[in-house]
């Protein structure tokens, strides 16, 4: 069957939701773009009147942002997800929502601040944009917390997994947990009554607090109606019960329940009227100017991770029934208006319940465990670098083992042949397994040169702690370029055979991080080709010492040519369309934002190129639109593994040019990153590429559609027709040696 016909079988149906009694339960849909009408203005224009640059024609970057946490939060509804897998998912939303809120958000907030207003392709204000997020975002919370009490909890009470409230704690319960407060709360906890002598207390971002309103008069004579607590970040906030006060299952109680219980026992002869807890989330973008850097980026980083904790107010997310006198009062305190306000039903940061993974052994309510597979050559090679020097390899993670990355240095590191290692390191860990192989490498003599991205946002801190202990055990470590963030997945090993020197490569889609790669779907590639191992060597070239721009072979190179490259490669495609040949597009990526790209895909369409967009986040480009790009699909992939590979595919007149690159396509990762995209010229390689993404174009289980109207769709499959590409490559590469 052809990539046509595959994609044009599949049903659809509105991304509401899985089958619920009604009565029980009323969940809203998910948010849509603000453009509601299914036919735009633009359609009604001859094509040589439309420009391509129409705001018409894009859709808001932070709206559909926000929509892809919508779709993540989706999978908490997904039944064929076992359920602390949904739980997990609510997670992992809410996650990304803090994160959202704290970058995103704040970058809107300041730019309306600093009247640095500026528009997008879109054309909307940040005034309007947030003023959408904010009706969007409140949906979703609520709908976030509806889920969690309506189906999620009752679910695992079903599983003899319960969460308690204080209202049903028995005699014992809660002779208990008074015990459990007093040995393990109270010696820790200070609570601060707000008069003059005691300003309000400055709360860190995201942290866990308390306001608690209170009637009387203290030992001194103050009257003052509100204290804040905070609760100590050592504190776990999910705390389980034992046994021995329980009727069997797992039991649960959150610090929230245990320090309402007991918060007169903080303000001993005071009447505690009420108690709500409460979290600010702050900005918490690092602003390093790169002009004020001098010559010590890892010192200004770290003067400015002090300050992240306190940036300006965001969010303020609090208890549903704290009164509004008090909500007004902290909106003031906080400089935040009631569109920042977020009401919960239930604890007031959903990402800590991700604890229960870790509190109860269940493993029959989550996926099942799975081998990575591996190339039997690969696993039977008498070394690493011989098997490389066979052939090259490709191996996809998590299905497949990320453990020849790891094998290739850690070989590597003991080899008395190999005399240098170069590496990039984004998100990798101090003391990850990478990290420990360059740490032996240098102290076995090998020249060790890293490559440190120290900027990698809510990473930096990991990574200043990783370039210590490379330099403590004699590795060359640089931080690439001062305003180019280095994105791009490299390692060079150099080694003596006879009188020859070899380079032996691995490039990748993702991060040196080995617990990621169990959980994101990532590529990577083996290889001694000659002519690439020279193009990484210039690479490094550049981003370790001063030169012109070195000319590359087959790697495309951003800054410097992989925009222009991929630019071509579209244009060329509808040249051959134009020209009666059949032309096709594949392009996955986790984000598509680049005006540029998007309006090369734009003319591709416009010439009869038939083009799949696998886009797992944001998606600016608007699809399905008559005479503009009626001919472009984007779906995005959402399931047990974060969609993270790159791929680039062009048919190329019968002649197929397939590239993996670290690089979405957005503007940051075009032109203000180090990043690079490598070609798979092996034909089997490349034909084992296009097929995989045959399974992402087939999965109708998985995959929600991106309709012109800017609202997603979630495929809906035939009866025995379900069709996953993550289970699919589960089938086909995990537990096995091929």
């Amino acid at each position: 069957m052809s990539d046509q016909s595959e994609v044009e079988n599949i049903e659809i149906h509105p991304a509401v939701i899985a089958e619920v009694d009604a009565e029980e339960l009323v969940l809203e849909p998910i948010p849509e773009q603000p453009q509601d009408a299914s036919k735009i203005a633009i359609e009604e224009r001859l094509p040589e009147e439309i420009d391509l640059a129409d705001p018409e024609l894009y859709f808001n970057r932070e709206l559909s942002h926000l929509q892809f946490n919508a779709r993540v939060l989706e999978q908490a509804m997904d039944e064929n997800h076992p359920i602390l897998n949904r739980l997990m998912f609510l997670c992992i939303f809410s996650s990304n929502m803090d994160e959202f809120f704290e970058i995103r958000v704040a970058g809107l907030k300041s730019q309306v601040e600093y009247s640095r207003e500026e528009n997008g392709p879109d054309g909307m204000h940040p005034k309007q944009v947030l003023k959408l997020i904010s009706e969007r975002a409140h949906r979703l919370v609520r709908r976030q917390y509806k889920i969690l009490n309506d189906i999620i909890f009752p679910k695992l009470a079903e599983e003899n997994i319960r969460f308690i409230r204080r209202s049903l704690w028995t005699e014992k319960q809660s002779a208990w947990v008074k015990k459990y407060f007093n040995d393990n709360v109270l010696p820790v906890i200070s609570p601060i009554g707000l008069d003059p002598t005691h300003p309000f207390p400055r709360l860190a971002n995201k942290t866990f607090n308390f306001v608690v309103e209170l009637e009387g008069r203290d030992a001194f004579g103050r009257e003052n109606g509100l204290a804040i607590v905070p609760a100590p970040s050592s504190l776990p906030r999910l705390v389980k019960l034992p046994d021995e006060v329980c009727e069997g299952g797992d039991n649960m109680v959150f610090l929230s329940s245990i320090i309402h219980a007991h918060a007169d026992q903080l303000f001993p002869g005071m009447t505690v009227k009420g108690c709500f807890q409460f979290r600010l989330t702050r900005n918490a973008d690092l602003e390093v100017d790169s002009d004020d850097i001098g010559v010590d980026l890892a010192g200004a980083l770290r003067t400015e991770l002090q300050s992240r904790h306190y940036g300006s107010s965001v969010r303020l997310e609090i208890a549903d029934n704290c009164p509004e006198h008090i909500v007004d009062s902290l909106l003031k305190q906080f400089d935040l208006e009631q569109a920042d306000l977020y009401r919960t039903d239930g604890p007031v940061n959903l990402s800590r319940l991700m604890a229960v993974l870790d509190l109860v052994d269940r493993g029959d309510l989550m996926y099942s465990p799975f081998s990575p597979g591996l190339p039997r050559k690969l696993a039977n090679a008498g070394t690493i670098f011989e098997a490389i020097r066979q052939r090259d390899y490709l191996l996809m993670h998590p299905f497949e083992s990320f453990a020849p990355v790891i094998d290739l240095l850690s070989e590597a590191a003991k080899d008395p042949h190999v005399v240098a290692i170069r590496q990039t390191l984004y998100r990798t860990g101090s003391r990850s397994p990478i990290a420990n192989a360059l740490v032996e490498a240098a102290r076995n003599g090998k020249e060790v040169t890293v490559v440190i991205e120290l900027r990698a946002r809510f990473d930096e801190a990991e990574n200043l702690a990783l370039a210590s202990r490379l330099q403590d055990a004699g590795a060359i470590v640089v931080y690439g370029v001062v305003r180019h963030k280095t994105h791009a997945k490299m390692i060079v090993i150099v080694r003596r055979e006879g009188s020859e020197l070899n380079r032996y490569v691995h490039l990748g889609t993702g991060n040196y991080h080995a617990g990621n790669a169990r959980l994101y779907t990532d590529y990577s590639f083996l290889t001694c080709d000659k002519e690439i191992g020279d193009d990484v060597h210039r690479v490094f070239q550049q981003l370790t010492g001063m030169s012109k721009e070195l000319k590359v072979k087959k790697l495309l190179h951003a800054p410097f040519t992989l925009r222009d490259r991929l630019l071509e490669m579209v244009a060329r495609e509808a040249e051959n369309a134009r020209n009666g040949e059949p032309a096709r597009i594949i392009i996955k990526v986790n984000s598509l934002t680049e005006q540029r790209l998007v309006q090369a895909l734009y003319k591709a369409s416009q010439a009869g190129v038939k083009i799949d967009l696998i886009v797992r986040g944001i998606c600016t480009l608007r699809p399905g639109v008559k005479g503009v790009s009626s001919n472009i699909r984007v779906r995005s992939i959402i399931g047990r593994f974060l969609e993270h590979t790159r791929v680039y595919y062009f048919y190329n007149n019968r002649n197929p040019q397939v590239y993996l690159s670290s690089a979405d396509g957005m503007e940051r990762n075009l032109n203000n990153r180090v990043e690079v995209a490598f070609p798979i010229q092996d034909f089997k390689l490349a034909r084992r590429v296009k097929k995989e993404l045959e399974f992402y174009l087939s999965d109708n289980t998985q995959s929600w559609l991106l309709q012109s109207d800017g609202s997603y769709q979630l495929s809906k499959p035939r009866k025995d027709e379900y069709r996953s590409a993550q289970r699919t490559l589960l089938s086909d590469l995990a537990n096995s040696v091929r």
